[in-house]
């Protein structure tokens, strides 16, 4: 059976909420999965495949995730892996900029390319954020400021995408001839 890592980085659960469907939609496709904070990962011996998850904050992958990527270049150089990110916290605002954000980070990241990427709209609640958050949405001119929460997350997409990742997970997986 492959034995497939999903690992994510939070700041307020969102992405552990998506990291925990895609797991349980790889489960039911006949794949092994350990879900885990990024930061609590020491080591990807043992897996077959890796799918990260993270939050974009202002065009930068979440600091647990980046360092899981740099910790683990060379293991992912052998280990296929597909990346999710949560983008907007609003399905209005479309996901062509987080888009750009991740592949540009991506890029910045000495590591190999993703098998599989994908971008999600995410969720916002601001009776959630932490001090540091909460005083920038205060600001006028913060994208946030007034927002109200809302959970704009595509659970059918993002169950599709999950069943989606067996094939380009497996093909990586698969000996050279």
């Amino acid at each position: 059976m492959t034995q497939v890592l999903v690992a994510y980085g939070t700041r307020y659960g969102s992405t552990r909420e998506v990291a925990c469907t895609v797991a349980a939609t790889l489960g039911e496709q006949g794949m092994d999965t350990d879900v885990k904070q990024a930061r609590e990962v020491r080591s990807l011996e043992g897996y077959d495949a890796v799918v990260l998850g993270t939050p974009l904050y202002m065009g930068a992958l979440h600091k647990d995730v980046r360092a899981l990527l740099e910790k683990n270049r060379v293991a992912l150089e052998h280990t296929p892996f597909a990346l999710f990110a949560l983008g907007p916290i609003k399905a209005d605002d479309g996901i062509d900029g987080s888009r750009a954000q991740l592949i540009e980070a991506l890029a910045k990241l000495p590591v190999p390319t993703p098998a599989a990427k994908a971008v999600f709209v995410g969720a916002y609640d601001p009776t959630r954020l932490g001090f540091k958050d909460k005083m920038i949405t205060a600001l006028p001119a913060s994208p946030l400021h007034g927002e109200v929460a809302h959970d704009d997350r595509d659970w059918q997409a993002i169950r599709a995408w999950a069943r989606e990742l067996v094939e380009p997970l497996t093909r990586a997986m698969a000996p050279a001839i």
